[in-house]
This record gives C-alpha cells, structure tokens and sequence, in this order.
C-alpha cells in the first residue's frame, strides 16, 4: 500500500470523497457509543460476585485481632488486608494503610494536607509561593486534575519517542527547582501508553536529588493488571532506602479493577513515619472506612497467589478487546505513517498519535458519528496537548461488537481529517 504522505492532492481526494461517504452513512446508523473511560465490563464485574456470599447473617463478623467490623474503629484498616497488600507489594505491614475503595481520594488528601500543614515537619506548600509537579504526559487526567484544582504549577515532561521515562530531564529538573515538589507516576502499564518503568528509571527516581519534602505519587494502580503476559516493575522502596530517602514515596492501588470499581478496597503504602503523619490528619475526618467490605474482599481475594489467578480470568475477558483494537489499526494503518500506537502488554488502554494539530478534529468528528472518545488533550495537565495529537482508547467497557464498530469510526475520522489536509 502506498504511504499517505506520498500520496498527491489528487490520490488524496479519492480517499477522502471515500471516507465521507462512509461519515454519512455512519451518521444515518444513529449510533450513541461511549469510549470515554477505562471502566470493566459487566463480565468483568460478575467474577467477584461470590463475595456478597462471604459475608452475610451466617458469617463471623471479627477480624483475627477481635474487632468486629460492623462497629466504629480501625482507622488504617483491618489487619488481614494490610498483610495481603504487604505480601502483594513485597512490603512491612506497617508500612500498609487500607481504606475505602478510591486510592485518588487518598491522593487529593495528600496534596490537600501537603498545602495546609507541609510535609515531614516541612512548611505548608501553600506558604512557598510556587508549587510545581512534575507530570508525565500522556498521563492520567485525573492524577492532573488534583494539582490544577489546588493551583500547583505542572511541568509536563513527555515520554521518550521509545516510550521510555525521560529521566533524564527529570533529574535536571527537580535537582535545579526546589520549588518542585511532586510528581506523578504510573509505574507499570502506565495510563495511557501502557509503558512499565525500567529498574534504571525506578533506582534513579530513588535516589536523586530534589526538595527534602518531595513526593513520589506511585499510583500502581495497574500492579497485577497482566493482559499478553507480565511486566516485572522493581520494588521501589528498597532502593529509597538505600539512597537515604526513605520517605520519597508514596505509593497508591486498589482493587477498583480487581473486583468492584464501586465498591472496593484501596491501600496507601508508604513508610512508617509517613503513614503515622497521614493518620494524625485522617483521624479528625473519619473514625473508619468500611470494615464489612474489606473482610468481604479479603475472604474473596486470600493470597497473592489467588489475585493473580483472578486476574487470569480478568485477562482473558479483556484480551479479545484488546486484539480487537490491535487487529484494526494494523488493518487501517499497516503503512503506519498518519498514525502511531501502543501495543501494551497490559494495562486498561493503547494510545494512538495522530497527525500533529488533528486530535480534537479527529475525537469530533467520531462524536458527529455517534461514538464518544476520551477529549482530546485530557491526557495533558490543563487538557492541553502541545501537538495535539493523543487520544486515549479504552477498550474495556464496551461489548466487542460495539469496540469494533466504535474503532471503525476512529479509522474513518482518522482518514478524514489526514486526508483533508493532505488537499491542501
């Protein structure tokens, strides 16, 4: 197949008046998809539904330290799930903090307490005059959305062109600024390139130099989340430690996309004196999170060991959608020169590059068909992309009949707006 940039004015408008066509007819099919967010599938969910038989009137109530969980108590959690994450994470238990089911609610406490009261004995941030993160892109919008909302400056440093973890501009930046203070991470099958940190990256974060009260956000959110076979991320908090900074970071996960999106489990993992300075704030807003659910979830859940086969099963829904996406663009776009796009291994999304200046239009577009895609430039602080160019696909929620269909209107708004300015 001939390369679209090769292609004349004339070739051009062939496809074009093509694509077009293929645009009304689509707009005649009335559909009204949604590809906007990374959520599991009703299937997804269904596997954890045998928890709601683990506790119930017939079931014992008290944890293995005699707190009955249906009572006020247990501010960081019920012993059980701490070592359950602990052995997940290869941590102390004392290092383990569990709460209610949203890790980002921990993260916007974090900042909030960060701001208000400082970190580690430090001023409080809102008396530094400028605050900076430091914010991977593309990345997560809601990880983006915490700092804008508390008017903290973000400094969006890209991945490399191999996908790679610039680090060395990370390590220029935070060792030069002292006005930096955090920054923003998702260490593997990272949201949305799927790209895993390399041990030279993990060690390097580790150990370089920055602010004494600068902060990691690790939000491993996607730990277990395996689809093609499993990225090994390196234990982080061994090699803080070894470089003296032991209280550098600040790691995030749940079980969100392990069980109930809605109704989960989510663990705040740090060292002790972190955790000990989380809880002196935490204790004036809540006696405790939900006890009932975190027995439910770790009666279900068990072991390490028992996670990974569940999330095996979490995989094999997942994989036909991912191929499906995979098998589309390859078909669409073979020659690859108008587009670009990951192929992770696992994770919840693949993030395609468009032609520089043509995301909005492209995401637009799809929206005039029927099928609504992450916004354009979400990926970014601010939600704005500099080359506007990324879009975010999230298979995971739509049946793979409607992913099918919902990625052929990606291809077609593709073509459409390449082509068009390919006529000019």
């Amino acid at each position: 197949m001939m390369k679209y940039g090769d292609m004349n004015k004339e070739q051009a408008e062939v496809i074009f008046e093509k694509e077009l066509r293929n645009f009304k007819k689509i707009q005649g099919e009335e559909l009204s998809l949604d590809m906007s967010r990374g959520k599991p599938c009703t299937a997804q969910l269904d596997l954890a539904n045998v928890m709601f038989d683990m506790v119930n009137a017939n079931a014992s109530f008290i944890t293995e330290n005699g707190m009955d969980v249906r009572n006020y108590g247990g501010l960081d959690g019920i012993p059980e799930m701490k070592k359950l994450f602990a052995a997940l994470f290869d941590v102390n238990e004392k290092m383990v903090l569990v709460a209610d089911g949203s890790s980002l609610n921990i993260m916007y406490n974090l900042v909030q307490q960060a701001m208000q009261f400082g970190v580690g004995g430090g001023l409080p941030w809102n008396k530094l005059g400028k605050v900076k993160f430091i914010c991977l892109v593309p990345g997560y919008d809601r990880h983006f959305a915490i700092t804008e909302q508390f008017g903290i400056d973000m400094i969006a440093v890209p991945f490399k062109k191999d996908g790679g973890v610039d680090i060395d501009a990370i390590e220029g930046l935070v060792a030069s600024d002292s006005s930096i203070k955090g920054i923003w991470c998702v260490p593997k099958y990272s949201n949305p390139t799927g790209v895993t940190y390399s041990d030279d990256v993990v060690t390097r974060l580790a150990k370089m130099d920055a602010a004494k009260d600068f902060r990691i956000f690790w939000d491993n959110a996607y730990a277990v989340h395996s689809i093609y076979g499993d990225d090994v991320l390196k234990n982080i908090f061994p090699e803080c430690e070894k470089a003296g900074n032991p209280d550098r970071v600040y790691m995030f996960a749940s079980t969100s996309k392990i069980t109930f999106s809605g109704a989960g489990v989510a663990t705040f993992i740090s060292s002790e004196k972190n955790i000990e300075e989380y809880k002196s704030h935490l204790k004036y807003a809540t006696i405790g999170p939900n006890k009932i659910v975190q027995l439910a979830h770790y009666r279900y859940l068990k072991s390490p060991e028992n996670i990974l086969k569940i999330m095996k099963a979490q995989a094999d829904i997942l994989r036909p959608k991912f191929d499906a996406v995979q098998n589309i663009l390859e078909s669409e776009f073979e020659n690859g020169d108008i587009v670009e796009w990951t192929k992770p291994v696992g994770g919840y999304f693949v993030s395609l590059n468009v032609k520089v200046g043509s995301a909005k239009e492209v995401v637009d577009l799809s929206k005039k068909m029927g099928v609504k895609f992450t916004e354009a430039g979400a990926t970014y602080p601010r939600g704005i992309d500099f080359n506007d160019s990324n879009i975010r696909i999230a298979p995971s929620y739509p049946p793979i009949e409607e992913l099918q269909t919902a990625m052929q209107v990606l291809c077609c708004a593709v073509k459409l707006s390449a082509m068009k300015s390919l006529m000019k």
